[in-house]
This record gives C-alpha cells, sequence and structure tokens, in this order.
C-alpha cells in the first residue's frame, strides 16, 4: 500500500486534487468526514469536548454545536489546542483503521489521507507518508473563496485561515506543491503529473 499525505489550507482547492486522485482509483481518506464520526453522540470525544468546553456547546439532541463551539476555538489559540488535542487521536485512530482495510482490501492499494491539519495533527504524533502532497493557494486567495464561495464575513474567513498552520509550514514538509492560483486546467495538469508519479513509487516499491 502507498500512503499518500493529502494537505492544504481552508478554501485552497484540496477537494478538487483529491476527487481527480480518486477518478484514478485511489482510496479516499477523509479527515474531515473522522471528525465528524468521532463527535457523534455517545463517543468518548464528545464527552470530553463538552466536560472542556461546556454544555453550549451541544444542541438540544444532544449533538455537537459546531457553530457554538467554532465561536470559542477559532478566535482563542488556547482553545483550539484543547480541541485539537481531544479530537486528533481520535481522528487518526479511526484513519488508521480505515488505512489497514484498505490495505487488505488491496495490497497495491493508493491510500489518500486528506487532512487539512496535518501540520497540527503530526506536531507531536510523526505520521510516515510515503508521499506527502500540500495543495497551495496564498491566504489571500483562500480569504476571497471562502467569502464568494461560502458565504463567511471576511473578518469570520480570515479567523479561519489564521486559525490553521502558516503557508511556510505546510510548504517545509511538502514533497510535492500543487499550486492552484491559476486555472482549473492548470491544477488538472499538476494532479496529471502527481498521478503519474505515484503509480511509478508504486511500481518500484512492487
Amino acid at each position: 500500500m502507498l500512503l499518500i499525505g493529502l494537505t492544504g489550507g481552508i478554501a485552497s482547492g484540496k477537494s478538487t486534487v483529491a476527487s481527480q486522485l480518486v477518478a484514478h482509483g485511489a482510496v479516499h481518506v477523509d479527515a474531515d468526514i473522522l471528525a465528524r464520526e468521532v463527535v457523534e453522540p455517545g463517543t468518548q470525544a464528545l464527552h470530553r469536548i463538552r466536560q472542556t468546553f461546556g454544555a453550549d456547546v451541544i444542541d438540544e439532541r444532544g449533538r455537537l454545536d459546531r457553530a457554538a463551539l467554532g465561536a470559542i476555538v477559532f478566535s482563542d489559540p488556547v482553545r483550539l489546542a484543547q480541541l485539537n488535542a481531544i479530537t486528533h487521536p481520535a481522528v487518526w485512530a479511526l484513519a488508521q483503521q480505515r488505512f489497514a482495510a484498505a490495505r487488505a482490501a488491496d495490497p497495491l492499494a493508493v491510500v489518500v489521507y486528506d487532512v487539512p491539519l496535518l501540520v497540527e495533527a503530526s506536531a507531536n504524533r510523526p505520521i510516515r507518508f510515503d508521499l506527502i502532497v500540500v495543495v497551495h493557494a496564498s491566504a489571500a486567495t483562500r480569504i476571497d473563496r471562502l467569502i464568494e464561495l461560502r458565504g463567511m464575513t471576511r473578518d469570520e474567513a480570515v479567523r479561519r485561515v489564521r486559525a490553521q498552520a502558516r503557508d511556510d509550514e505546510r510548504l517545509a514538509i511538502a514533497d510535492v506543491v500543487i499550486e492552484t492560483e491559476g486555472s482549473v486546467q492548470s491544477t488538472r495538469e499538476q494532479v496529471e503529473a502527481l498521478w503519474s508519479r505515484i503509480v511509478a513509487q508504486r511500481d518500484s516499491a512492487r
């Protein structure tokens, strides 16, 4: 199995890259989806979030109120670190289960672990990838995309971008950088070149 770490800041175009890799046959493991699963009602992570942030972040159905939690953590690095300390280990444990399932189904599988917070998640728990791919667009571009495509206010968009790792921190761990400032076609061409590299790396490891 070849394990690819795919990361990038919010609104960098990472989903577009992931979709193209999946179209080539890669197995997609999405950390954002896992992050929702680990805080479902009844989970240990949700219990710890309630203990740490209070009952106001739990809605009337007993589910996590993401907007209420986001209002607390995205403007406070200390509180964000507390949340990450709860969720990151739970997400990583579930991700490993998905990797194992993919390997069992196909020992030659290419697994793309789509993880926006790869830098943050691996700070105290180094993750070994065969290749790390960083999808990159400037902070200004990503802020504009959040406003135009997701309807955020500028202040909210800036907070979301600043709450994540800096661009230089992500780029420092990259084996491959996909630049998404340009056209969609330019992005697609870069992903095609990436897939050719992945296939060659997988074949050489046989």
